[in-house]
């Protein structure tokens, strides 16, 4: 029977970069997460009797409203929901499955990188049927919706079996639970040479994964140890637990430390990797190496042809504005299109769909392709290894070697986490105020060039996104970025990103705080960021 619901609206349900993110407590309040799904819903046409793909990362609550979530398609005329079993798909999966099964959409239940627990974190995003996170027009209509909802409807049901491949039916609605692995690592072994890293791993190089006890795990494990012949145990934290096993899922120098220093010691591995809560995010480490994501995403397109499944070349790169400018300096040298965006993955969609990028990338540990239209934080790790077997290189051999070539972007990103947020609008706000007298600006031996705050015009659409993050531009090339991050769920978080461009080899050496310490200083001069913050340094370095 399905019975419709009286509500009354929250009016805390914005999206943003990657959908709705709040704590647990806040999603478990009556009405909270079914207002919002309806409002999804209520914001779309044309899907009575189409397929809706469910599924999340294993956080704590993310069988619940997987629940709810089904039983409100039933209600709403889907004709048909696949989900993930366990409720598992991580987000480049779920994207996948969009797409090869020709879905209408997707609901995707994560939040990220975000720690998980009952008091922790939780999100819920909507995916396009093209498998990527829904553009601003239809994130503005969910929340615009949901200030205004009275009601929702919902199937009155018992709750669907998850833990079992099969299918079974809601108010006329079938319901199939899927492997949740098997169509992803089916895509992977089409995209990649899993022969030469077969030969890779028989032939010695030890390869770790750090699944942070999040969603990756049993992907790592089927197609790590499974397919490609590493030793069991090479998938570590491999099974995903509501709260990730008390570890943060961030894939960065700070919560994946163990795993860094075990690959930095001497009878470590020679490869390491880390993933995220939902598997869109990664983290690579070599022998003596940290790649940065801005190097990963350049050194990646510099070399994709060694995989099979981009052996015709790449059309163009595609990079968030914040991303250092090192895939410029590929993108150049092949010929090919260079797109600069704003933060968050939705903005690459209409680039990779008119085929206009090929791959595509964030300096928060996200790197991508046209494959599917997320960040994938383990197609990332297969691609370092297709080419580590090309090439029969070290990872800091790679790297070193791209230097030289192309020059290096020294780059950083400084957070400050869980700022209060007027505090943080305040910064932001002034530093708007003196972008027109920044030019010309001596801070030190630097000088401004120029400073604007950053609104892209997408090339397909010619839709405008604005306020997109403040840059300060130096003589010489080098800048600082600062803008304020869409993915927390308290107070505020203020990022400053900081870069400097050296083609010189001989000064490729120096540490990264070390060759941007004058950046950094005019970073907090111009800003006022202790001053306003009352931060001493930042939360995070990365």
């Amino acid at each position: 029977m399905i019975v419709t619901v009286e509500t009354t609206p929250f009016g805390d349900q914005k999206p943003g970069t990657s959908g709705l993110r709040k704590k647990v407590p806040v999603f478990a309040q009556k009405n909270y997460a079914e207002n919002f799904i309806q409002s999804i819903f209520d914001s779309l046409e044309g899907f009575s009797g189409k397929s809706l793909v469910i599924g999340g990362d294993g956080r704590y609550y993310n069988r619940e409203v997987i629940q709810k979530a089904i039983k409100m398609a039933a209600a709403a005329g889907f004709g048909k929901v696949m989900v993930g079993k366990g409720g598992i798909l991580s987000t480049p999966a779920a994207s996948n499955v969009i797409r090869k099964y020709e879905a209408f959409g997707g609901i995707v239940l994560s939040a990220s990188h975000n720690p998980g627990g009952p008091n922790e974190d939780f999100g819920i995003k909507y995916n396009i049927g093209n498998g990527g996170p829904a553009p601003e027009k239809i994130t503005n209509a969910i929340f615009a919706r949901s200030k205004t909802i009275t009601e929702y409807k919902i199937a009155d049901c018992p709750d669907i079996e998850l833990d079992a491949v099969g299918t079974q039916t809601v108010e006329g609605m079938t319901v199939e639970v899927i492997d949740p692995v098997a169509d992803y690592a089916e895509l992977m072994e089409s995209l990649f040479d899993f022969a030469a890293i077969r030969a890779l791993i028989s032939g010695g190089t030890r390869v770790v994964i750090d699944s942070m006890g999040a969603v990756t795990g049993p992907y790592a494990t089927e197609i790590l140890e499974r397919r490609l012949g590493a030793p069991s145990g090479s998938v570590r934290n491999a099974v995903p637990l509501p709260d990730f096993g008390g570890h943060h899922p961030d894939p960065n120098l700070v919560h994946a430390k163990e795993l860094y220093d075990d690959v930095m010691s001497p009878d470590g591995p020679h490869f390491g990797a880390a993933s995220d809560g939902d598997g869109d995010r990664n983290m690579i480490v070599g022998k003596g190496m940290f790649v940065t994501p801005s190097d990963s995403l350049a050194i990646i397109a510099a070399n994709a042809t060694v995989a099979p499944g981009y052996a015709r070349g790449i059309a163009g790169i595609a990079r968030s504005m914040p991303t250092s400018a090192a895939a410029d300096k590929v993108a150049e040298k092949l010929g090919i299109g260079m797109y600069e965006t704003p933060t968050g993955w939705k903005f690459f969609g209409n680039l990779l769909d008119a085929g206009m990028a090929t791959v595509c990338g964030e300096e928060s540990f996200g790197t991508g392709s046209d494959h599917v239209r997320e960040k994938d934080g383990l197609w990332a790790v297969l691609f370092w290894l297709n080419i580590m077997a090309a090439r029969k290189e070290s990872v800091a051999d790679i790297v070193r070697k791209h230097w030289a070539e192309y020059g290096r972007n020294y780059y950083s990103r400084h957070d400050y986490e869980e700022v209060d947020t007027d505090a943080a609008n305040g910064l932001m706000a002034a530093l708007r105020g003196k972008l027109a007298t920044l030019p010309g600006t001596k801070i030190g031996a630097l000088t401004v060039e120029a400073a604007d705050d950053f609104a892209y015009h997408d090339p397909v659409d010619h839709s405008v996104s604005e306020n997109q993050g403040i840059r300060v531009l130096f003589e010489g090339g080098s800048r600082v970025v600062f803008r304020l991050s869409g993915t927390g769920t308290s107070g505020a978080t203020l990022r400053v990103y900081v870069e400097r461009y050296e083609p010189d080899p001989a000064n490729h050496g120096i540490d990264t705080q070390e060759a941007l310490a004058d950046l950094i200083a005019a970073a907090d001069t111009i800003a006022e960021i202790g001053k306003r913050t009352g931060r001493s340094a930042p939360t995070v370095i990365t």
